[in-house]
């Protein structure tokens, strides 16, 4: 098992902070399908920081994919690396949430072009 630490913003004067237990992530052996065009898609863990994406794809167990969900890490999301130490962090909907490399090379990323990200 292995524990996500996620916090929330600081609403009101107490401090939330939440830890998931996860069971490993099995990666997948081959990449997601790419849509026709020029798309590229990467794991999430592989993206510079400072960078914003677009989730394409979660391939980690249904449980976990449906965590991620719940945490707003959904299909078609954009996101934004923020740090990429022992744990990734990124701003998903205003929110910075962390989780381990592992996971993250589960999310398959697509780049966001710059007059995407002013959008």
């Amino acid at each position: 098992m292995q524990a996500i630490g996620i916090e929330w913003p600081n609403l009101s004067c107490n401090r939330v902070s939440i830890t998931l237990l996860c069971s490993a992530v099995k990666q997948k052996s081959t990449s997601p399908a790419k849509s026709t065009g020029e798309t590229f898609v990467c794991p999430l863990s592989q993206v510079r920081v400072g960078s914003a994406c677009r989730i394409k794809q979660l391939s980690a167990s249904p449980q976990i994919a449906h965590r991620l969900r719940e945490m707003g890490f959904c299909e078609e999301q954009c996101i934004k690396l923020l740090s990429q130490h022992h744990n990734v962090i990124c701003r998903v909907c205003n929110v910075r949430l962390g989780i381990s490399a592992e996971l993250a090379d589960s999310i398959w990323v697509e780049p966001l072009r710059a007059e995407e990200k002013a959008a």
